[in-house]
């Protein structure tokens, strides 16, 4: 097979183990450079363009966007649908995991667990808002957040009212959620391949961070998950179109509540806590399930 892969860093160690697998079992990936790619639109001839030269022939991609271009990536990603290319992730699943309000609208729609959460754009309804997710504490996220970066633990209602009204002042998109005491700066991340949990890890914050991010300087090991956070990352997995992502769960008094669904999940971490070959999953994956024009949406969505 001739796989692509839409990556601004071929150096990660997701991507090169990516590459390495694919390799291993025979296959051909070339990493693109998404800011490179070029889209010509022209009527019944969608084409895509890399380094002025046409991007064809490719069975299979592997969108791994970076958060800062996601709008840019996605629509590369789409004109490769268009054209027929299978893509591990469709770029209407990656769009809703991209959108964090989206997404917890979705999962609620579907009775998943979430923490409670609330939105607003006024800042004068900032204690309305907190008092709506049992606060205070609570956490405060940017929608366009990744890595724990833009979360903030406010303790008290007045430190709470401040941020809320500083972000959105700054015209900043927010989430208000509850904070899940119980779970002690700890969090579950399972990694969903083809509708299946193939791994998981527990990861903890760092001292004195509630955030369990590794970026962030948290720890990560082996986990075993219970059937109803297996079954609940499988059903988040599911309901956002993900073939594969990494579902992130608190575990709360209630139950098992979902923080996120990356769409790009990191190998690293995952891979070195459960000492699994999960590059080498995904891409049996794509091997099993890669076809020309297979994709649901086609770009369209």
């Amino acid at each position: 097979m001739k796989i692509a892969m839409l990556a601004r860093n071929p150096n990660l160690y997701s991507h090169k183990r990516l590459k390495e697998a694919a390799e291993t079992r025979g296959h051909e990936l070339d990493i693109l450079n998404t800011t490179r790619c070029t889209v010509h639109i022209a009527s019944h001839r969608p084409e895509v363009f890399y380094n002025g030269e046409a991007m064809v022939g490719y069975d299979a991609i592997i969108p791994r966007i970076g958060a800062s271009i996601t709008n840019y990536g996605l629509s590369i990603l789409r004109q490769f649908e268009m054209r027929g290319c299978w893509p591990l992730n469709e770029s209407v699943a990656i769009g809703r995991s991209r959108d964090k309000l989206r997404s917890m609208q979705i999962l609620a729609k579907h009775g998943i667990g979430l923490p409670l959460t609330a939105y607003a754009n006024d800042p004068k309804q900032a204690e309305e808002i907190i008092k709506a997710v049992n606060g205070p504490p609570v956490v405060i996220k940017l929608l366009e957040g990744t890595q724990g970066i833009g979360v903030v633990l406010a303790e008290t209602m007045s430190s709470a009212k401040s941020v809320i009204e500083a972000f959105r002042g700054a015209n900043v998109n927010i989430l208000v959620q509850e904070f899940i005491k119980e779970a002690g700066g700890t969090d579950i991340r399972a990694l969903v391949v083809g509708g299946k949990v193939v791994a998981a890890m527990k990861r903890t914050g760092a001292a004195d961070d509630f955030r369990s991010n590794l970026h962030r300087g948290g720890s990560a090991q082996l986990i075993k998950i219970t059937p109803e956070e297996r079954s609940t990352a499988v059903r988040a997995a599911k309901h956002m179109g993900l073939n594969v992502c990494g579902v992130d769960m608190l575990r709360s008094n209630h139950g098992p509540v979902i923080t996120e669904v990356n769409s790009s999940p990191g190998l690293e971490g995952i891979e070195k806590a459960t000492e699994k070959d999960i590059a080498g999953m995904i891409i049996d994956y794509i091997e099993k399930n890669a076809r020309a024009g297979k994709t649901k949406t086609k770009g369209q969505g």
